[in-house]
This record gives structure tokens, C-alpha cells and sequence, in this order.
């Protein structure tokens, strides 16, 4: 069984399980016990969802509205991308992982999409039942030749995307994958990557059995998950 590691966040049971569904055994890791720990063993990283992106990450002023994450959360995922990266591990990055992965390969956040002239609402209302928070509620458009074009077998899909914070400047050797009609990045992948590494806005755990593209998403990760392993195996990747 492969192994991975998934970033710890509040609301982790639906992670896990849409891994355990695909046949992986789940580490779950944060600041208390370093990257090198996280990663020795694994065979892929998934990061999860949460709150705001410290603003100093990207050399910008924090918002008043800003919402950071807990203590050292921001410094740990930073770290574990770039070293996942390094030792060529999948890498899976949900809603608030995009804004982690973007910035770790330089790139830059907008703290409040809402306030840009043009741009959709893309936050929930967390008073809301889970059921209507995580409905779908905007379509992307799925770039031409991508991952996600490729997985879906269309060139549009309606998603359950939820934030506040949205990529403003992609980083380098990131590509786009997906966009809102607005124009917002909803999903990149790492241009040169040896295997699946992969960032969407949206939440494909959530309820996965009932979602194609989100059964086709982690079906991708654990495919490539068990690769690694097999090579790690043979060759001592």
C-alpha cells in the first residue's frame, strides 16, 4: 500500500477517506514533526484546505480581513512542497494547497477576490449546511492539452469551488489548467514534472464517489503515488 502524506486541517476526515478509496494509507503530518519526517516513506503529498496565506509569504501587507492560518502552518507547507518537488513525489494541492504550491514556486496571492472589479464571489457562507456550502457553483473552462481536460473528456465542468484568496501571479514553471468564467486560475499543474503534480481551487474530496472528474482526480494521484513507490523499489528514487 502506498503511503501519504496529507497536511493536517480541520476538516481532514474527507481527505482521508477520498485516499483510502484509491488504496493509500494515510500520514498525516504538520509543523510538530518537521518535513523531513513527512516525507521519509511517503509515496505522494496531498495539501489540504484552510485558511489565508500569510501575506508576508508574498511580500505583501496582510488585508484587515485576512484570516491566518495556525501557527507555523504557513512555514511547514512551503517547506514540504519545495522538498516534495525535490524528491519528485506527486503532489495534490486542494483550495487553499493551490494558494500554498503557488507561492512556493514564487508565485503571488489576491487577499480578496471579491474586491477586484469583474471577478465572481468565489467565498461560501459558512453559515450554511455542508451540503450547500460544498454544492457546485460556477463552471471552469479546462485549457486546451490539459491534465484535467484530458481526465474529464470535456472542456468544461461545473465545481464546488470555495475562497477567498485566488492566485494573482503564477509561478514559475506552473501552468494553467482551469479558469473561472472571471478569468481566476481554478487549477495549475507543474510544467515539468516527472509525475502528477496537481493544484485545483475546488474540493473533489468532498463526496468523491459521486463525482467523476473528482473518482478520475484521485484515481491520477494514487496511480502515480503507487509509480513512485514501485520505483523507489527498484531504483532507489
Amino acid at each position: 500500500m502506498t503511503t501519504i502524506a496529507i497536511t493536517s486541517c480541520r476538516k481532514l476526515e474527507d481527505y482521508k477517506q477520498a485516499v483510502l478509496h484509491v488504496g493509500g494509507d494515510v500520514r498525516v503530518v504538520d509543523a510538530t514533526i518537521g518535513v523531513d519526517a513527512a516525507l521519509d516513506g511517503a509515496d505522494g503529498v496531498m495539501l489540504t484546505g484552510g485558511d489565508d496565506v500569510e501575506p508576508s509569504r508574498y511580500g505583501e501587507a496582510a488585508h484587515t480581513a485576512t484570516v491566518p492560518a495556525e501557527e507555523g502552518r504557513d512555514e511547514f507547507e512551503l517547506a514540504l512542497v519545495r522538498a516534495a518537488r525535490d524528491r519528485r513525489l506527486p503532489i495534490f494541492a486542494i483550495c487553499r494547497g493551490v494558494q500554498v504550491m503557488n507561492v512556493a514556486f514564487g508565485g503571488t496571492l489576491v487577499q480578496k477576490l471579491h474586491e477586484v472589479p469583474g471577478n465572481l464571489d468565489h467565498r461560501d457562507d459558512e453559515r450554511a449546511p455542508l451540503e450547500v456550502q460544498y454544492a457546485d457553483v460556477h463552471d471552469v473552462n479546462l485549457a486546451p492539452g490539459s491534465v484535467l481536460r484530458r481526465l474529464a473528456g470535456a472542456d468544461r465542468v461545473r465545481v464546488n469551488s470555495l475562497h477567498s484568496q485566488g492566485i494573482e501571479r503564477l509561478g514559475e514553471r506552473l501552468v494553467v489548467e482551469a479558469r473561472a468564467p472571471d478569468g481566476v486560475i481554478e487549477a495549475f499543474r507543474v510544467e515539468d514534472a516527472p509525475r502528477f503534480a496537481l493544484a485545483v481551487q475546488w474540493h473533489p474530496e468532498w463526496q468523491v464517489t459521486s463525482n467523476s472528474l473528482s473518482r478520475a482526480l484521485f484515481a491520477a494521484f494514487g496511480a502515480a503515488s503507487r509509480e513512485r513507490a514501485q520505483d523507489q523499489v527498484q531504483h532507489g528514487e
